[in-house]
């Protein structure tokens, strides 16, 4: 199979139907519906995303507007969007779609009132989708036009169309924040890389109304996979790097700390720093580093001891550096840190460590950098692993959090009773009722965590705020700290109330808190909102999964009775719990507040 992360467009148009009949016979793909709403045609780009979508475990189904109705779609008659029931929408627009273009004579005073004239066209588009639909929306903003009819002043005068667009850019950008359930994509800047020559086609627009070479349209469809598989959790999480000719030049066993390349004193030296620059950002916005390299660990060790070194070894948080196939460590760190290697992206010059690790393991990407550490960083992003649909703080501290958890390890190495490892933690937890500030973090959570997820459910925001506001859920969140930091937000329970019983559709926990005792305390919080609520009968389902065997045990280990339904697919249980004369069973965990029904 072509690799789609680098392929061109030729390649894949070439084989489309043979890629699509492959991809569509996987097992277990997440069926997702999308509504393409265009400004333009958009066979070419749907065709193009469905197959990027195939490879990322999505069965897409979509419904497309009639040429030029987005806002008509939207607006005035959304009844078909409504009857589709869509996951997403996703707004395909361009530069020649904007209707409230300045004339050549508008004065700077008079510039925001045309920007927020067709800004309120577009926000009517995204309130009628939001009050009618309910769903993630995905907007573009807007290259720059193809001619500039007031040359480098189109860029500067109130009434060049390029400043218009660049406000209205940014007016967009604005929205955005204040709109949880909007994302854009950045049209603007995807033009710019693959250049406007190479963008528009006028022949199919003036023809068949298809604006955009296919060039164009391939990389807005890999752009929309990686918001997608954002928004659903599948963005890559760790960096697994190599060292030598890698993140510096030279060898360090042969050449030392001293002769390695790496500072500002020559071209190849820079280049390499930049890199680690390039890697020391992406850890700085919530990506793990790891290291996988063949080398005596001391010595590959030292080199982050020299003094032109950008990433240092607090930087990593997982080190293998020995003599063990490269394919053995990946599996080694992706156990320590308790990640699937679906996560993981793996660096190396060497083209035969890499197909020995694309070989191995499948499931980890494995990008062809070549050996010119010039275009390391460029390779990496033309792929999108690490992109990202929202950035929390949790993203943030991401690195720092796992950091915490190697501390906690060593620090249970020191008692021989777990229970007393548990109460020296000073462990304590906030459980209450979702909360708006938490729903982005809420619905991230939801689509990142695997392996402690009983049910394995997705949600978008969307679909979590209608669940904070019914008044027949349960829906809890919870947040740990301890001594050695703040976890943030780490648990999720949602349960439905049916009579006298709650159905619990979700329960899951971020794997850097297993094993901690968070999951007792956030059924004492369940329980007591339930007996609140007059439930008598807390009910809940174990649908297995590739990556959920950890948690087959959760319902009997907390006390819940098999209550077997027919119903269920092969392999998953039924469990329930009668809360009558419902005992607390949290006793290691302080709980500082959660509302009392």
């Amino acid at each position: 199979m072509i690799d789609l992360d680098f392929c061109s467009a030729d390649e894949l148009l070439l084989r489309r139907r043979s890629l699509r009949r492959e991809l569509s016979a996987v097992d277990g793909l997440q069926e997702l519906r999308i509504a393409v709403l265009g400004g333009s045609t958009t066979d070419q780009i749907v065709t193009t995303l469905e197959i990027f979508l195939l490879a990322a475990g999505f069965q897409p189904v979509f419904h497309q507007s009639e040429y030029g109705r987005y806002y008509d779609d939207a607006v005035y008659d959304p009844q078909t969007l409504i009857d589709f029931r869509p996951n997403l929408v996703y707004i395909h627009t361009s530069c020649r779609n904007v209707r409230n273009l300045p004339p050549l004579n508008c004065t700077e005073s008079q510039l925001p009132g045309y920007v927020e004239t067709e800004l309120n066209r577009f926000k009517e588009i995204w309130d009628s989708l939001d009050a009618r639909v309910g769903c993630q929306v995905i907007q573009n903003n807007f290259e720059m036009p193809p001619h500039a009819i007031l040359g480098n002043m189109d860029a500067v005068a109130a009434g060049g169309e390029n400043r218009f667009l660049m406000e209205l850019n940014v007016a967009f950008a604005r929205e955005a924040t204040r709109r949880p359930r909007l994302l854009l994509q950045d049209v603007h800047g995807i033009s710019a890389k693959v250049g406007l020559r190479n963008w528009f086609d006028w022949t199919l627009f003036f023809n068949f109304k298809l604006l955009l070479q296919p060039a164009a349209n391939l990389e807005l469809a890999r752009s929309l996979n990686a918001m997608i598989q954002a928004i659903y959790g599948k963005s890559r999480k760790v960096l697994v790097l190599d060292l030598d000719n890698t993140l510096w030049g030279g060898t360090i066993g042969d050449d030392g700390v001293d002769k390695i390349l790496i500072g500002r004193e020559t071209p190849q030296a820079e280049a390499y720093t930049a890199f680690q620059e390039y890697c020391l950002s992406l850890r700085n916005r919530g990506i793990l580093l790891a290291i996988c390299s063949k080398n005596d660990e001391d010595i590959a060790k030292a080199g982050f001891s020299h003094p032109d070194s950008i990433l240092k070894l607090e930087h990593i948080s997982c080190f293998k550096a020995n003599w063990e196939p490269k394919h053995e460590n990946i599996a080694l760190i992706a156990k320590e840190l308790n990640l699937g290697v679906d996560s993981f992206v793996f660096v190396d010059d060497n083209p035969a460590e890499r197909a020995i690790v694309q070989a191995q393991i499948p499931g980890v990407a494995v990008p062809d950098i070549g050996n010119d550490v010039t275009h390391y960083a460029e390779v990496i992003q033309a792929a999108r692993y690490f992109e990202p649909a929202s950035l929390s703080r949790e993203d943030r501290e991401r690195a720092a959090l796992y950091a915490s958890n190697l501390q906690r390890a060593d620090q249970a190495a020191t008692f021989n009773n777990y229970g007393e490892y548990l109460d020296s933690l000073d462990m304590s937890a906030e459980i209450d009722s979702f909360k708006p500030v938490y729903l982005e973090r809420i619905a991230q959570l939801t689509n990142k965590t695997n392996q402690f997820n009983l049910t394995s459910r997705r949600y978008t925001l969307a679909e979590m705020e209608v669940a904070m506001r019914d008044r027949n859920t349960i829906a809890l969140y919870g947040k740990l700290s301890d001594r050695f930091g703040d976890n943030g937000l780490i648990s999720i329970v949602l349960g439905r109330r049916d009579g006298d019983t709650v159905h619990i559709d979700l329960w899951l926990m971020s794997c850097r808190v297993l094993k901690r005792s968070m999951e007792t305390a956030m059924l004492d919080a369940l329980a007591e909102r339930a007996l609140g609520m007059g439930v008598k009968v807390v009910r809940g389902n174990y649908l297995p999964t590739a990556k959920n065997s950890m948690v087959a045990d959760h319902y009997s280990r907390l006390g819940f009775q098999p209550c077997p339904q027919p119903s269920l697919p092969e392999g998953a249980t039924a469990w329930q719990l009668n809360l009558t004369g419902y005992v607390r069973k949290n006793s290691h965990i302080r709980v500082l507040e959660y509302t009392h029904v």
